[in-house]
């Protein structure tokens, strides 16, 4: 199919150059329209990009579901879809946009897994100190749990992004936009405690030089490594939640609006495009207060 090769790839291209995403999320997109490639071609449906139209959209949504695939990843993918139709209007390469007027499926609002400080601290106390690894893993967790770090901006942080002064942390995060999060003492002292005791001693490999954590060959971590730390702490202190890097972020958050932060000041400090993203920890702050509703009124 040359002409959706020639479409795909200049979809590519306006994502990177126009859009600014990061190869996680480019990578992400062409996978959803890959996937409308795929189901073309085991359909034998010979048909270009212009010749799609929404009932061919509608039966790619009815395939994926008797695949099994959950209606989530169903509205990721249709999601994709629908950027890649809106370049190509954009890019006046078709006339009509068989997406525009397709619905995602209906979803029910899943709440994230959160820990509470008890069971961080749980967590924590898993760690073993006496290892390199040990206070490595403690400055990692601390600063996630702190900043409400996503682990991609966890592993690229730099010491160069650090302000001990202000107590700051400057950002990457999605579509290479910055911004700023405050860091507390704590996650700064463990950082500290080690660079100070276990990174001044790793050779660091070119281009590692600022990279605050490193793996014992002077490499930056990679996510699934963030992964299996975080999943292992977790399985150790016996909790069982579904537990990910993401767990920590969502932690974070979730304390702060329990603790009545104004939620337009935990957006910014997520790095949250839309407010929508955010109020899903509304969500959380009500079934928090529901609780302790349960737990204290004289009448529950």
């Amino acid at each position: 199919m040359p002409q959706w090769n020639s479409y795909i790839k200049g979809f590519k291209a306006y994502l990177q150059l126009e859009k600014s995403l990061s190869s996680n999320s480019i990578e992400a997109y062409l996978r959803d329209v890959e996937k409308l490639v795929s189901f073309l071609s085991i359909k034998n449906l010979e048909q270009t990009p212009e010749q799609v139209d929404i009932v061919t959209l509608r039966e790619l949504l009815r395939w994926l579901h008797e695949l099994g695939i959950s209606g989530t990843s169903q509205a990721r993918i249709l999601s994709g879809i629908k950027a890649f139709y809106k370049y190509l209007i954009t890019d006046d390469l078709i006339t009509k946009n068989p997406a525009e007027l397709l619905e995602a499926p209906k979803l029910r609002r899943k709440l994230p897994e959160v820990l509470d400080v008890h069971e961080i601290d749980q967590m924590i106390l898993g760690i073993d100190h006496s290892k390199p690894e040990g206070q490595r893993n403690r400055a990692i967790i601390e600063t996630m749990f702190s900043c409400g770090l996503r682990v991609s901006e966890t592993i690229n942080l730099s010491f160069s992004d650090i302000s001990y002064t202000d107590e700051f942390i400057r950002v990457l995060g999605k579509g290479n936009k910055e911004r700023l999060v405050p860091v507390g003492s704590v996650a700064l002292k463990y950082i500290d405690i080690y660079k100070n005791q276990v990174r001044n001693f790793i050779q660091p490999k070119p281009g590692y030089n600022d990279v605050v954590f490193l793996n014992k060959n002077g490499k930056g971590l990679s996510r699934v490594m963030v992964f299996y730390i975080i999943k292992h702490l977790a399985a150790q202190a016996g909790i069982q939640k579904n537990i990910s890097p993401h767990t920590l972020r969502h932690s974070f958050a979730t304390s702060l609006v329990e603790a009545g932060a104004d939620l337009r000041a935990v957006q910014q400090m997520l790095g949250h495009e839309s407010i929508t993203t955010t109020e899903i920890y509304t969500h959380l702050d009500r079934a928090y207060l529901h609780d302790v509703i349960t737990q204290y009124h004289p009448r529950s």
